[in-house]
């Protein structure tokens, strides 16, 4: 922050606040984007390739990318990691390669519809295993945050038609689904 500060001097104060908190939305919208169009892109790519190519491709071409730029902005130290290695791998294997193999999985069964729908249960996954396995307590704004985002995710994805969801036919691509969600639930709660 202090090299932006430095570099920016130019800016007052109330300018580079601005610039940082309309960079900021435009970060969060892309993520979106990015995350939406995953299901839609990857019901696409299961027809060209296994998701077990695809997700190796997409980690090996992000690693690829990643780790240069974490060894030049963090430069870590990579051997304090050793004492965690099992812990980082289970959780690679659990969050970064699990949920997306499954998620690419079930799409070659089910929509990226369905996929996306069932893919809102993760932060109600989430929650439920924090207060179960962390004892954590749910604060009201918490519950009702929660509920009116799976809410607001359900009118998007159904155009509005909400009660639609009960007339869907699920498949074995919609529970393996859920394995994805499961598996993102103890990633989390985990990591």
């Amino acid at each position: 922050m202090n090299r932006y500060l430095s570099c920016r001097s130019e800016l007052t104060a109330a300018q580079i606040k601005e610039e940082i908190f309309t960079q900021s939305y435009i970060l969060l919208l892309l993520a979106t984007l990015f995350w939406a169009g995953n299901f839609v892109w990857g019901k696409y790519v299961v027809t060209e390739v296994t998701p077990f190519q695809l997700t190796y491709l997409r980690w090996l071409f992000a690693l690829v990318l990643l780790l240069p730029l974490a060894q030049w902005l963090e430069r870590p130290a990579w051997r304090s990691f050793l004492p965690q290695w099992p812990q980082l791998l289970i959780l690679a294997l659990a969050g970064s390669f699990g949920y997306n193999f499954f998620l690419y999985t079930a799409l070659e069964y089910t929509t990226s519809f369905h996929a996306a729908v069932i893919n809102t249960l993760n932060p109600l996954f989430i929650f439920i295993g924090s207060a179960l396995l962390l004892k954590e307590r749910l604060t009201r704004r918490q519950t009702a945050g929660l509920i009116i985002s799976f809410i607001g995710v359900l009118t998007v994805v159904t155009k509005g038609a909400v009660w639609q969801i009960l007339s869907f036919s699920y498949n074995f691509g919609d529970a393996l689904m859920l394995l994805s969600g499961l598996l993102w639930e103890f990633y989390t709660i985990y990591g």
